[in-house]
């Protein structure tokens, strides 16, 4: 049975990453009756464990610290919704956009980007670790549940995706790009390009990199949203912002004064709006400029072609430093990431002396292969309720977070 071509797909545009044209999975599969094979990516990812683990991972705040605060599952999909909406808008397809947003913080560690910087410094004698090198290490090896092959089985373009959505690897030397210069390409990139080569040089499909600005739209809101609830940033210094207090003065002209949860909504619907509508015009007027033909001349443009203005990249640069000056390296932040940091280093050095203490299938996996990767497998999977708990099983000294 083959499906008709859907609405979406017949008004894609000539440099949409048209599902009938994908380059194919590692393996091959009948394909479904039903589904794209985008589509089908995506409900892959849902189903994965790995997905059902960001339930309990962290956003910025510790999962216990409340239950309104996000989580990286919860910033996965508003990523992945407003991914649609741009890829929507720019006639690009909508469902590998969103596999792409769904599946692009799966390699996270429990605590964040405090925990990856602990398991990274622990993990130097085994090649270091990089959270979008361990996505892709789930989705072609980890997830263990297919009888025929190790992961997921993805497409061509979903991995490219997911590796690429930041931007090139190489450059056209073959040299890494200024990212990876110091420490050079993650192992995991590198044995999976040998295999099902992902052309590092280049950069991705327009829908990757919808799905990588959809990210920084998500996070830089929502972190604020976050930020502001939790009464580590006042409204007083949040008006000081000058992007942010433009939409504050809009909200309290037309409303007056309001209780601080409802302006700080008002004020976050108001800036996501302006980012996704500037990031559309911008992104039109570069591809009127570039007039691809095909997804492959976006690839090799030699430049991002989705992408914010000039105005707004610089009003999100200051918005970001402010972020990271009020809210990621608050005292309460850096107090309770500290803490987590020392769970993660303690538990990879533990079972890397008492690989018998591991689960069954990690512990005939460690003693069997490299034993160093396979903890930092095993760690970076955990979500942050888990290290808690095996830290205060094997520890007497298990600091308390928040």
């Amino acid at each position: 049975m083959t499906l008709p071509p859907s609405i979406a797909e017949r008004s894609l545009a000539a440099y949409a990453s048209g599902p009938g044209e994908s380059r194919g999975r590692l393996h091959n599969e009948p394909p479904c009756p039903l589904r794209t094979v985008f589509q089908r990516d995506r409900d892959r990812i849902i189903h994965s464990s790995a997905f059902r683990r960001l339930t309990y991972k962290t956003q910025v705040f510790v999962y216990h610290e409340g239950d309104h605060y996000r989580t990286r599952l919860t910033h996965s999909l508003e990523v992945a919704q407003i991914a649609r909406t741009l890829a929507r808008a720019l006639r690009l397809d909508e469902d590998l956009a969103e596999a792409i947003a769904l599946a692009h913080d799966l390699g996270h560690t429990p605590f964040g980007h405090a925990g990856e910087e602990a398991l990274d410094e622990v993990m130097q004698p085994y090649g270091g670790f990089d959270h979008n090198a361990q996505s892709l290490r789930i989705v072609t090896k980890l997830e263990g549940r297919y009888a025929a092959f190790d992961g997921l089985n993805l497409a061509w373009e979903t991995l490219e995706g997911l590796v690429k959505h930041n931007g090139p690897l190489l450059d056209g030397a073959g040299a890494p790009t200024p990212r990876y210069a110091a420490k050079g390409l993650p192992q995991a990139v590198l044995a999976y390009d040998r295999r099902h080569p992902l052309h590092l040089s280049t950069y991705a499909s327009a829908e990757a990199q919808v799905a990588a600005l959809a990210d920084d739209i998500a996070y830089n809101n929502h972190d604020l949203d976050d930020g502001l609830r939790a009464g580590l940033v006042p409204i007083a210094k949040i008006r000081k912002v000058p992007l942010v207090a433009r939409f504050i003065a809009q909200v309290e002209e037309r409303y007056g004064a309001l209780p601080d949860s409802r302006l700080i909504y008002e004020v976050n619907r108001r800036l996501i709006s302006e980012m996704v509508y500037d990031l559309v015009r911008e992104t039109t007027a570069r591809l009127q400029r570039l007039a691809p033909g095909s997804p492959e001349e976006i690839r090799t443009a030699g430049f991002p072609v989705v992408a914010f203005s000039d105005g707004l990249t610089h009003d999100l640069a200051e918005l970001r430093s402010f972020l990271f000056a009020e809210f990621y390296f608050h005292p309460r932040i850096k107090a309770v990431m500290g803490n987590a940091q020392k769970i993660v280093r303690d538990l990879f050095d533990y079972f890397l002396k008492h690989p018998e203490r591991l689960p069954e299938a990690w512990r005939r996996a460690a003693i069997e292969g490299e034993s160093g990767r396979v903890i930092g497998d095993y760690v970076a999977g955990m979500t942050d309720k888990l290290a808690i708990d095996t830290h205060g099983e094997l520890f007497d000294d298990t600091p308390r977070l928040g």
